[in-house]
């Protein structure tokens, strides 16, 4: 069997960094063809480093990698991606905190996930422009849930399996779907949601991108949306998420 290279490039995106003994960092990342994995970027925080500008969260980068004992070692990098206009507004960094911490949060260092990692890519991209951010926030988390496994039906009550009418109904997390108005009530823990917000997330899940960016939602539907999708999310990963907080302050600043 031949033996692995000792070196080899990575495209990724930057998740996270920390500090990491006196002058390196340690960066976390999702990669195209690896997955997500760790590397230690020697002397970063060194005030004449050349990685260092190139290792920031949500930047994408070009990577050459050796292994390590215990972890990858990264020894040049190059951004392919800094997606700068993100960065020049607070709530566009909100945003794509969202996004960069639900990827690290459903990962593990587990080999690839190219349509996750195009997901993440085609995601920040779209955040960059003029589209509704609620849109492209949405659609991502349905297609999240997709790739993660945990695809929530939406067209059958979960309990009695009876089609879904259009009509206010319930959503049982721990179910992973839609509850009818005759098993929601008495369901514990199912929350009601209006047949409004029902209506926009089956669109999200059967449509792709340009289809879904034809959706007009209303504000109280999309706060009633980013509520029921950041409670579901936290449900799965049995933690709470530290991005809304953040989102929720620059929005209303």
């Amino acid at each position: 069997m031949a033996r692995k290279s000792r070196s080899f490039r990575a495209e990724g995106v930057v998740l996270h960094h920390s500090d990491w003994g006196e002058a390196d960092r340690l960066i976390r990342l999702f990669t195209r063809d690896q997955g997500k994995l760790r590397a230690i970027a020697k002397g970063a925080r060194k005030i004449r480093s050349r990685k260092a500008g190139h290792l920031e969260p949500f930047t994408r980068v070009s990577l050459q990698l050796a292994r390590g004992r215990d972890l990858f070692i990264i020894t040049q990098a190059e951004t392919v991606d800094a997606y700068l206009p993100l960065r020049d507004d607070l709530i566009s960094v909100g945003y794509a905190s969202y996004i960069i911490e639900l990827v690290d949060r459903f990962t593990y260092e587990e080999g690839e996930n190219i349509p996750l990692y195009n997901l993440l890519t085609a995601t920040l991209e779209r955040l960059t422009g003029e589209l509704d951010r609620e849109i492209v926030t949405r659609y991502f988390e349905i297609r999240l849930l997709d790739l993660a496994g945990f695809r929530p039906e939406l067209q059958h009550c979960v309990s009695c399996e009876r089609k879904i009418e259009p009509e206010d109904q319930f959503f049982d997390f721990a179910s992973g779907g839609v509850l009818c108005p005759q098993c929601g009530p008495t369901t514990r823990g199912a929350r009601a949601i209006s047949m409004r917000a029902l209506k926009y997330l089956r669109h999200f899940q059967r449509s792709n991108f340009h289809e879904a960016t034809k959706a007009r939602v209303q504000k109280t539907t999309q706060r009633e949306l980013e509520n029921l999708m950041h409670d579901y999310l936290t449900y799965l990963l049995e933690r709470r998420l530290n991005s809304p907080a953040f989102l929720r302050r620059v929005r209303s600043g």
